[in-house]
């Protein structure tokens, strides 16, 4: 069984265009506090990710924002920083995305744009080479992940994921669903927990 005690969250700085992306957010973060999960996330304190960090501390939750200096005045303020628990401050977008590795036990991808699908594929191309196995789910909140995993599907279908029993990454549309999913995952030491919707059961 692999324990969980820190889940990353990948989303977008921005709302997007539907409200329901930030009252996802929100909704992950407090559910992550009231399982005692602490929230390892980009730091930025707009958008999703400012949701799911508020919903989060207003449960009691902790947090652990890693921000890259750079990006400090543009996606955070140094006000909603000082709220976290902790905050790591990297000199690059590289040593962010190592650090938040490092610090967690699971990766959410919710709905965001081109740095958070670099994200969760890297967590992905890292499990493909064996590199973790770590439970990665994709929050399809009204179906906004539904692209990607065709596009995932595609790639399979042209011969080009050859590993995919290294793969596992979920989809949850349910948002109260995801923190279940990812211990449930975890207690079943890597393999999908049965009754749970796996991308790898495609490929």
């Amino acid at each position: 069984m692999n324990t969980i005690r820190s889940v990353c969250v990948y989303c977008g700085s921005s709302p997007g265009n539907d409200k329901a992306y930030v009252e996802a957010g929100r909704a992950l973060g407090r559910a992550l506090a009231q399982s005692n999960l602490r929230l390892v996330y980009g730091g930025g304190t707009k958008g999703i990710m400012g949701a799911v960090a508020e919903g989060s501390m207003r449960a009691g939750g902790k947090v652990l924002g890693i921000i890259p200096r750079f990006l400090m005045n543009k996606e955070a303020t140094e006000t909603g920083l000082d709220r976290l628990d902790e905050v790591v401050i990297t000199d690059n977008m590289h040593q962010r995305k190592q650090r938040m590795f490092e610090e967690s036990d699971a990766f959410v991808a919710l709905p965001g744009g081109i740095g958070t699908v670099e994200e969760i594929v890297e967590m992905m191309t890292w499990a493909q080479l064996g590199h973790h196995r770590k439970p990665m789910v994709f929050a399809s909140i009204g179906g906004f992940w539904s692209p990607m995993i065709a596009l995932l599907d595609h790639m399979r279908d042209e011969g080009f994921i050859h590993t995919a029993h290294h793969v596992r990454p979920l989809v949850v549309e349910d948002v109260e669903a995801i923190v279940p999913t990812i211990l449930s995952a975890a207690s079943a030491t890597g393999t999908p927990a049965e009754g749970v919707p796996s991308i790898i059961e495609k490929m």
